[in-house]
């Protein structure tokens, strides 16, 4: 087992990280740009080092000066986390060749599932089903049209490089497809430095449903079940829950054995995420692997009791898994919510800044990986995600009332949060019968605009709104809970503070 880790990566996933090293008895060794100087995960380090500037180009995403870090504190191993080089071929090589082991798959199997268009060539080798589209780059726009005709339109376009929504765009006729092609092409260029484009038949209304897996270097290859992830925002999730709500054992059997004929494929170690889409018949497809630890993996490890990084730092090391196939058990349902310093009325634009006051849930059945502190600054320069809130109950419909008791409890100040919007999500009737695919998100927005115009219909001197002002309304009237709520904190803190310590002190029974 390693002495030394070093965690290449920042916030919440540097403190889930840091906490796992310590449960396994090895000393975490954080790095910082000068943007995260007091980050909490610099505090809670055994070994901090300073890396560059704020700006991620010159400081997280710089493999040499995690490397030399890593060398100078005489770490035996990297942990990548998710993001920044958790998924980059050359980074896990240059690991290797510096005597350090990656935390991670081989780049071998990064090479091959981070491509797209590879991954899809891996899955039909594994005789997993894939959407129908092309194995292959698509190269200019005549090509595509040909494509997109056979496979019939609508089409999704695809960045062949990496996800996160960037490089994807929806294609409904021809004279639409010459245009996004280029303008796909330029989007994955900047975010992956590769302008590759791939292309999908579109699967109307679909669940973005993904299968953990986890492998050893001796062949043994599990799975652990599903997680939904159909509730995204601009491409990226927002809400998970575990189990899916419309799955059951035999979905789970089939879509479980796909992916881990899909591991092998790839020769895959450590533990990953093979994804899916589920079309209205229940027919799934392969749609990509991530090679990595995914932010939602808090709702696999609640339901089925399995610590995915500590098996993920034993597989590192060299150790045999610890589970088998007919070990893994599904106990109740789990539910997280990413809380981002994002405003709502502001269509979701990032809030950094301050945190004045903090106050986090707690109590049976919530978990809160977080990455901040109070007093801590937001910085403008990563992913706002500050926190992943999870509950757990033996239904789902016990995981949301415990969601929506511990969001009642959550007061971030000094930051505008998605917390009322979290609050609004959960209230949703059609969230609350499981009945969401990929545009649940859309149709949400539109019934809360509909349901605010229908409320203004009636009062003459609102009738000139506009679409933005009516959105901002409704997502106001989604936080007022909650500044009502810190108003009535304030004002019970004010009035505390004039009654008698005295007359306090005389009430307590001795």
């Amino acid at each position: 087992m390693f002495r030394k880790i070093l965690i290449a990566n920042r916030g919440e996933i540097a403190v889930r990280l840091i906490r796992a090293c310590r449960d396994l008895g090895i000393s975490p060794i954080a790095v910082y740009s000068e943007a995260d100087r007091q980050a909490l995960h610099v505090r809670l380090a055994d070994e901090a080092y300073f890396i560059g500037e704020a700006p991620a180009s010159q400081s997280y995403l710089v493999g040499e000066k995690i490397i030399d870090a890593a060398r100078k504190s005489g770490a035996e191993g990297i942990h990548p986390g998710y993001g920044f080089l958790s998924e980059r071929e050359w980074f896990a090589r240059a690991a290797g060749e510096a005597g350090i082991t990656f935390i991670g798959p081989s780049p071998e199997s990064i090479q091959m599932m981070g491509d797209k268009t590879n991954a899809r060539i891996a899955a039909v080798k594994a005789g997993a089903p894939i959407v129908p589209g092309t194995t292959e780059p698509v190269s200019n726009e005549a090509i595509a049209k040909k494509i997109a005709a056979e496979v019939g339109y609508p089409v999704m376009l695809k960045a062949a490089a990496g996800g996160g929504g960037k490089g994807m765009r929806i294609v409904r006729s021809d004279e639409e497809i010459g245009a996004a092609v280029q303008m796909a092409g330029a989007e994955a260029q900047a975010a992956f430095g590769d302008p590759s484009v791939y292309i999908e038949k579109l699967i109307e209304r679909p669940r973005h449903i993904e299968i953990q897996i986890a492998a050893d270097k001796f062949g043994n290859v599990i799975h652990l079940g599903e997680r939904e992830c159909s509730i995204q925002r601009r491409h990226q999730k927002v809400i998970e829950e575990c189990p899916a709500s419309f799955n059951d054992p035999e979905l789970r059997a089939r879509m479980g054995a796909a992916a881990v004929e899909i591991a092998r494929a790839a020769n895959y170690f450590s533990v990953g995420t093979i994804e899916f889409l589920v079309d209205a018949d229940r027919n799934f497809y392969f749609l990509e692997m991530n090679t990595r630890l995914q932010v939602e993996h808090p709702v696999t490890e609640l339901v089925t009791g399995v610590d995915l990084v500590r098996e993920q730092i034993r597989i590192a090391a060299g150790e045999k898994l610890s589970y088998k196939q007919e070990d893994i058990r599904w106990t109740g349902s789990s539910i997280e919510c990413r809380v981002y310093a994002e405003d709502p009325e502001k269509n979701f634009l990032p809030s950094p800044g301050k945190i004045t006051r903090l106050r986090t849930p707690s109590g049976p059945g919530v978990r809160d990986d977080s990455g901040v502190y109070e007093g801590w600054e937001v910085p403008l320069f990563y992913d706002p995600m500050i926190s992943k809130l999870a509950t757990w109950g033996a239904t789902r419909d016990e995981a949301i009332a415990r969601m929506q008791r511990a969001l009642g409890e959550y007061h971030v100040g000094g930051i505008r949060t998605t917390i009322p919007f979290f609050q609004a999500v959960l209230k949703d009737e059609e969230f609350r019968q499981g009945d969401i695919d990929t545009g649940y998100i859309t149709r949400f927005l539109e019934r809360q605009k509909a349901n605010s115009e229908a409320e203004q219909s009636d009062s003459p001197e609102q009738k000139d709104l506009n679409d933005s002002q009516i959105a901002a309304a409704i997502v106001a009237a989604m936080g007022f809970t909650e500044q009502a709520r810190a108003q009535q904190t304030s004002n019970s803190t004010s009035q505390s503070a004039k009654v008698s310590r005295w007359k306090m002190t005389g009430r307590v029974s001795r």
